[in-house]
């Protein structure tokens, strides 16, 4: 199975270290978070910036460029960091069958689609369920629960 990532490029690179440091300190974009991740061989902290979704009374991570460092570590791991300025809320997760995919990813294409709009390539909050379902697999989602 073909795991789909999309490279950030010199500009998504400039973009993203704007967005995290802008986070870092205390003036997310739109409600921007740094997510924080043991690195799943080095155990080193790894740092990027994320868009925080919320749905239905629940929380989610999504990652629009696919199956990236950061949800490589994080499904290892299965907990991390947010942060906001100083303000740091300890995690835990829980990754998202693709069957119940669909309604997050069209609520995150509503929010986000000005920033992220062009990993979906061609999809939109517009786009059927199915035409959702088959993107699904590409696009892993996480559900955000209280560490405890």
């Amino acid at each position: 199975m073909t795991r789909r990532y999309v490279k950030p490029t010199g500009i998504d690179g400039v973009f993203n270290g704007v967005v995290g440091w802008l986070t870092k300190i205390g003036l997310p974009l739109a409600g921007s978070r740094v997510l924080s991740v043991r690195g799943r061989s080095s155990g080193e902290w790894r740092s990027t910036p994320v868009n925080p979704l919320r749905v239905g009374g629940e929380r989610y991570l999504v990652s629009p460029r696919g199956h990236t460092q950061w949800v490589r570590n994080i499904r290892v791991s299965r907990e991390g960091r947010l942060a906001s300025g100083r303000r740091i809320e300890e995690i835990r997760i829980d990754e998202v069958p693709d069957a119940e995919k669909p309604p997050i990813l069209r609520a995150y294409l509503t929010a986000w689609a000005w920033e992220v709009g062009r990993f979906f390539e061609g999809v939109d909050a517009s786009s059927p369920d199915e035409r959702l379902r088959e993107i699904a697999p590409d696009f892993p989602v996480f559900r955000i629960v209280a560490a405890s």
